[in-house]
């Protein structure tokens, strides 16, 4: 259910866009803002914890640290080149096209990316973006 209801190519929403008090789209009023804030909005830095919870539970760990190589090297590209620049916004919208939103560069969110990043790495630690 998380993998199909709270993933996004940006991390995961804080509720699923099926229940009643989801907001997609983190903007508008102060009220508006705060309303969205933990009713749907993305949070890249649940991604190190969805990462580890995953290679704990894989029956194939090679093809699950792979899949999460991919995911975590596309997000990275894409988000650098949308609006990173060399860091991870605190939020994106729980909607497509998932504008990031919030801290430009949020500490937690990067440091989580981080340490998949290493939980992620081969034998040599060579795993790039």
């Amino acid at each position: 259910k998380v993998r199909d209801e709270l993933l996004t190519p940006v991390g995961l929403r804080t509720l699923s866009p099926r229940d009643q008090q989801y907001r997609g789209r983190y903007g508008g009023s102060s009220r508006s803002r705060d309303e969205a804030y933990h009713q749907g909005t993305i949070w890249p830095w649940l991604l190190g914890h969805y990462g580890e919870a995953c290679l704990k539970v894989a029956a194939d760990r090679g093809e699950t640290r792979d899949a999460l190589r991919l995911y975590l090297r596309t997000f990275l590209r894409r988000h650098f080149l949308e609006a990173g620049v060399g860091c991870v916004s605190e939020i994106f919208d729980g909607d497509s096209p998932h504008r990031p939103n919030g801290c430009i560069s949020q500490a937690w969110s990067v440091a989580e990316l981080v340490r998949l990043y290493v939980l992620l790495g081969s034998a040599d630690n060579r795993f790039t973006v």
